[in-house]
């Protein structure tokens, strides 16, 4: 992937609840399933595992994994090879959560606009998760 002709979506919010849950959220399956997709996830490092919805599917391997702190993976679909990057910064009483995922080729304006708009929805989807569990 040449990074130079690359675009990135980046997200970023400040949660009101410590980087363990948001964790939980981000590596348990069922969890992420409520926010994002189905999913065989491990938050283990080389782990191969995909995101499947009515649309289609993504097939994913674990890159990095920094318990409460990063998670990193890559997302590829059809012709889009990217990377997605968690990051968990903890801050007051909350967490700065932000993420990043590169890759998007300038060819390639339908996957950035609707990664666009895509990861605010999961964002929001991610939140309303997060104050419904314990």
């Amino acid at each position: 992937m040449n990074e130079a002709a690359t675009r990135s979506v980046i997200v970023e919010r400040e949660i009101p609840f410590p980087p363990e849950k948001i964790w939980r959220a981000l590596t348990q399956p069922h969890l992420i399933e409520e926010w994002l997709m189905k999913n065989n996830f491990k938050p283990v490092v080389d782990h191969r595992f995909s995101l499947n919805a009515e649309w289609g599917g993504v097939d994913c391997q674990v890159r990095m994994v920094e318990p409460n702190r990063t998670l990193s993976y890559s997302w590829d679909t059809k012709d889009l090879e990217s990377v997605v990057t968690w990051t968990l910064t903890p801050r007051g009483t909350g967490t700065h959560l932000r993420m990043e995922q590169v890759g998007f080729r300038t060819d390639q304006e339908p996957y950035y606009r609707g990664a666009t708009v895509g990861w605010k929805r999961n964002f929001t989807a991610l939140e309303q998760l997060l104050s419904r569990i314990d």
